[in-house]
């Protein structure tokens, strides 16, 4: 009898251990459509999230779409075509003056510089902004943020961007690096890997960083609609932690960790460019290491776009920013 009795409490106790381990299995996994403006190096801590399984620890699937331009994004999340976007916070600002009545919230900031460096045709052995005066400048797209920041490090030394050089800004994003491989402009302000790459093959020197040049800024942020954040607060938690525990991550660790970990994610980009633009991105510190935007970030950003006549009106900080959800999730 003592013997049945053992055995039963046995099975009984598996069975239970069974029907636990099963719901925990079947617990369900919870879907975020992603829009990214870009897919880039520069935004390494999201494809850390995905590649150390941080989403995954927090029962979320990522849906991560491509998404070019800023106004695709916000049109994306405006229409409901994605929950949550990565993109510029000078965005959030454009669809707040348009009388958005569902405002686009800043919740976590990913990258807290610009994102381009200046490259020379032609080596420079000691470089001064001055020597930019009288040559042919090819700059980013206009009305964007890298060609803002441009412009405004120019005019931080003195230097007139529309008279005392001669600027280019007619050619789409996707074409800037071929149009100045192919002999147009003097200097080009690009992205990385392509400065990087430019440089190891002789065809451009980097000899200057926007990023340093400007300051910290809000230059990427997850953003999504007021609605969004109030009806799905524990899903932005559980977004807002997984990107914060990735940004610790790279924080922590080496440049060549951090690149073999997103290599995936370039599988066209050499491992030792990874690392290179990895190591130039941490040195300057273009990788948030919190997920918090802060009000100066917020007003150096409109004082920006102001310079460069961009700035539709002044947004509060606390109307289109939310920091409640990144300051919990780092508690």
């Amino acid at each position: 009898m003592k013997k049945w009795f053992k055995i039963s409490c046995a099975s009984l106790l598996t069975a239970i251990l069974i029907i636990a381990l099963a719901a925990c299995n079947n617990e369900e996994v919870q879907t975020i459509r992603v829009a990214e403006v870009t897919h880039s190096i520069f935004y390494a801590p999201q494809y850390v999230a995905i590649e150390k399984g941080f989403f995954e620890e927090e029962g979320l699937n990522i849906e991560l779409t491509l998404t070019p331009g800023g106004d695709k994004v916000m049109t994306a999340l405006l229409s409901d075509g994605a929950d949550i976007g990565l993109v510029g916070s000078e965005t959030s600002i454009y669809v707040a003056a348009q009388g958005a009545s569902d405002q686009v919230i800043n919740f976590a900031q990913l990258t807290q510089t610009d994102g381009t460096f200046l490259v020379s045709r032609e080596k420079v052995d000691n470089f001064s902004w001055d020597q930019l005066k009288g040559v042919t400048f090819l700059g980013q797209r206009k009305g964007g943020m890298p060609q803002m920041v441009g412009e405004f490090v120019l005019k931080k030394h003195d230097i007139d961007p529309h008279a005392d050089l001669e600027l280019i800004q007619n050619i789409d994003f996707a074409n800037i690096s071929s149009a100045f491989a192919s002999g147009t402009g003097d200097f080009v302000q690009l992205f990385e890997p392509q400065a990087s790459v430019f440089e190891q093959e002789g065809r451009g020197y980097i000899v200057a960083s926007f990023g340093e040049e400007s300051g910290h800024v809000p230059y990427t942020s997850y953003m999504a609609k007021q609605s969004y954040i109030e009806e799905n607060k524990e899903l932005v938690e559980k977004f807002t932690r997984a990107i914060y525990k990735a940004q610790k991550w790279v924080e922590e660790n080496s440049p060549q960790e951090v690149a073999e970990v997103i290599q995936p994610h370039f599988a066209d980009t050499d491992l030792d460019i990874i690392e290179m633009v990895v190591e130039r991105y941490k040195g300057q510190d273009s990788f948030a290491v919190d997920p918090v935007l802060d009000e100066d970030e917020w007003n150096n950003l409109q004082n920006i776009m102001d310079e460069a006549g961009e700035l539709p009106e002044r947004i509060d900080y606390s109307s289109l920013v939310n920091t409640d959800i990144a300051e919990s999730v780092m508690e």
